[in-house]
């Protein structure tokens, strides 16, 4: 007998942000030169006796590093919800870039659920080209090396359900190995797209960020994250401020720090 789909509680948790003008968000470019923040997320996916993070964020040395500012950490929105960091068993890595496999050591007890395509990109050939290894950090690759051999990475080549009410799903494009994850709510079946699409407006008008591996694979990402979802109101990017716009807030005191995903839009 097959175990019954579960209704996961999804939370968006913003945790950095990084002010820049909307020519950078477009490949080719944008006409309106207008500003067009990134927020920096992670997302919590969490249910009756099992909680999943999905991506892991960055530090304030890394955002000092690369020039972005952090709002509230990791750490202290996970808190806010009531999950603790070092009682996490599972974090799924939709990617190796910097801001979405970062914190090293929060997580100590974690399995990593990572495509198998995403640790052969940044370990592989790819990383000799500069304008493909900036995104990454070394030390965010050694550290998931490291993982691999003390037997807490799960591997997974590109379809798996983890359980009956969560499932990853590669798509890549941003990078090689890019997976989105898809989740069963009350509301339906949610797609966290991660950076299949960073803003609602890549992937409404097919115009792809410039940050890519491989632009054919990145237009089929975004049709690929809709066929998985309820709707197109059920996909939701990875960087768009407007989330939080869109979603209601955790309580009255995450007003624009953290959205409750798995309830109708506002």
């Amino acid at each position: 007998m097959s175990s019954p789909i579960e209704n996961y509680r999804i939370f968006a948790v913003k945790y950095a942000f990084h002010d820049r003008r909307a020519p950078e968000n477009f490949l080719g470019g944008d006409a309106h030169d207008v500003s067009m923040p990134l927020d920096y997320f992670v997302w919590a996916v969490v249910g009756e006796s099992r909680a999943f993070i999905v991506d892991t964020g960055f530090d304030a040395e890394m955002a000092g590093k690369r020039g972005r500012t952090i709002t509230h950490s990791v750490e202290d929105g996970l808190k806010k919800i009531g999950i603790r960091a070092d009682a996490v068993e599972d974090v799924i890595i939709t990617h190796m870039h910097y801001d979405h496999a970062g914190n090293r050591s929060l997580f100590p007890r974690a399995r990593y659920h990572i495509q198998d395509r995403e640790m052969a990109y940044c370990t592989g050939r790819c990383m000799c080209h500069g304008s493909l290894s900036h995104p990454f950090e070394a030390e965010d690759v050694k550290s998931m090396v490291g993982r691999v051999f003390d037997r807490r990475v799960q591997f997974h080549d590109g379809a798996s359900s983890l359980t009956p009410g969560l499932s990853v799903h590669w798509v890549g494009g941003h990078t090689n190995g890019l997976q989105v994850v898809r989740v069963h709510t009350a509301r339906g079946w949610v797609v966290l797209a991660s950076d299949a699409s960073h803003f609602y407006a890549n992937m409404q008008q097919s115009r792809p960020f410039p940050g890519v591996y491989n632009v054919g694979d990145m237009l089929e990402g975004y049709a690929a994250a809709h066929r998985l979802a309820d709707s197109a109101e059920h996909v939701i990017p990875g960087h768009d401020p407007d989330v939080l716009k869109r979603y209601a807030p955790h309580d009255r005191e995450t007003e624009g720090w953290i959205a409750r995903l798995d309830v109708v839009p506002r």
